[in-house]
């Protein structure tokens, strides 16, 4: 009789702690965008406004990564 496959704990709690970072930025990035194009009056703007890009990829990164990290533990051979 086949052994059932379990679910590898260490990786999924890696996975949602990918999540939440990825949750968390993708509150942080529109925020500074919504900020920085309220007041386009100095440079520092342009500085917020592509680091909240930046975030924003980041935000997209980090989902990606943590699903693929979730299905990983549940259905990797290994």
């Amino acid at each position: 009789m086949p052994k059932p496959k379990n679910t590898n704990k260490i990786i999924l709690i890696t996975g949602l702690k990918l999540m939440g970072g990825s949750l968390i930025c993708m509150f942080l990035g529109p925020t500074l965008i919504y900020i920085s194009q309220t007041k386009l009056n100095s440079p520092i703007d342009t500085v917020v406004l592509v680091l909240s890009i930046v975030i924003c990829c980041f935000a997209i990164y980090l989902a990606f990564k943590g699903i693929h990290t979730i299905l990983d533990s549940m259905f990797k051979k290994g």
